[in-house]
């Protein structure tokens, strides 16, 4: 607030606007995951089958309509048969499944010995993701997560007494939606994630000692990427070319984002609490080394979309009602059919997805 920000205690309130705690979706200190809130209430109805450790290899289609699909489970072979196919494996697999059974652009599947059963351009383009900056100070206090093993065994222990304290956190536990003074309309185009702790790649690297971490991303970026097949193989991971900052716009807007980091950690409120920054470079004032530091340290925040565009006009890969079009009784419900990425976070967007699909699957 003192950097000029209003408090929002409620992002998905009546304004998006501002800074705050961050609501999450957890059940006694859990995260309630849809598998959790969505899958395990009804696993013991009679017309629901689970396996786990089982690939799908394609959809196997009777002329141009899904009728089953083609896997390995635990390296068996199996065949299942379906009145209709519904595709949910996320804006990476979805279209990767799609092209391995033929649905997706012509030349592209021939190079691969796969044969044509629709030819669909569009499969595997218009992919985006939230490109993630972060910013990192060091802290003397011990009021920061430091994620050592001797707080690391007491927080776990806390945990399973009790189902609060650190091991409860979901690390970004405060954030908020900024307007940049660059390209403005009126709304948010950058999000904030706030760590008490120094994270690096996600968490997969500790920094020692203790700290606070900011991250930040461009909400609507202008890139786009693809996802092609690598070979006819469904256990080869497909060729993904993000195409990050390639619209010099998103540079820009990740440079506007690190320098309202760097006034948020400036404020008053932060002394004694942020002691300096871990990265030299995010204190500088010339913006060709604030680019070059994104180049070099910028991530994914896993928000994948598009690659399954829906649309209402030829060229889109699945219709309104999330059928693919050119064939029949195949429907594809994810993240890989947003046209455009939402201005926040995917996972309750993709979860309304799954209940709209749902409700046109019923009627």
């Amino acid at each position: 607030q003192q950097a000029g920000h209003p408090a929002n205690g409620d992002f998905n309130g009546a304004t998006q606007a501002g800074v705050g705690p961050s609501h999450v979706t957890q059940r006694k200190g859990s995260r309630c995951s849809t598998a959790v809130g969505f899958l395990h209430p009804v696993r013991h109805r009679s017309n629901l089958t689970t396996w786990r450790h089982a690939l799908v290899h394609k959809v196997n289609f009777d002329g141009t309509r899904g009728r089953g699909v083609s896997g390995q489970r635990d390296g068996v072979p199996f065949d299942v048969s379906a009145g209709r196919v519904l595709l949910c494996g996320g804006a990476i697999n979805s279209p990767q499944l799609l092209m391995l059974s033929g649905v997706g652009p012509a030349d592209h599947l021939r190079k691969h010995g796969i044969d044509v059963v629709v030819d669909q351009p569009e499969v595997g383009q218009n992919l985006q993701d939230h490109l993630d900056i972060c910013s990192m100070y060091s802290s003397q206090t011990k009021d920061t997560y430091d994620f050592n093993p001797l707080e690391e065994l007491a927080a776990g222990i806390r945990y399973l007494v009790t189902s609060d304290g650190p091991g409860s956190s979901n690390a970004a536990e405060a954030g908020g939606f900024l307007t940049s003074r660059l390209y403005e309309d009126g709304r948010p185009d950058i999000q904030l994630h706030f760590l008490p702790a120094q994270l690096e790649d996600h968490g997969r690297r500790h920094v020692p000692g203790h700290g606070m971490t900011l991250h930040a991303c461009v909400l609507r970026p202008k890139s786009r990427g693809t996802l092609t097949l690598k070979s006819a193989d469904p256990k080869a991971h497909p060729a993904l070319r993000p195409n990050y900052l390639s619209h010099p716009d998103d540079l820009a807007l990740m440079v506007e984002s690190l320098k309202l980091s760097r006034e948020i950690f400036e404020q008053p409120a932060f002394t004694g609490w942020a002691d300096g920054s871990v990265y030299a470079e995010t204190l500088s004032d010339d913006d060709d080394t604030l680019a070059d530091f994104i180049r070099r340290r910028s991530e994914s925040i896993y928000h994948p979309v598009g690659t399954c565009r829906m649309g209402a006009d030829a060229g889109a890969v699945v219709s309104p009602t999330l059928n693919v079009n050119g064939v029949d009784d195949l429907t594809v419900a994810d993240a890989s059919i947003m046209p455009r990425l939402v201005s926040g976070n995917t996972n309750a967007p993709t979860i309304m997805i799954a209940e709209r699909a749902a409700d046109i699957l019923t009627a």
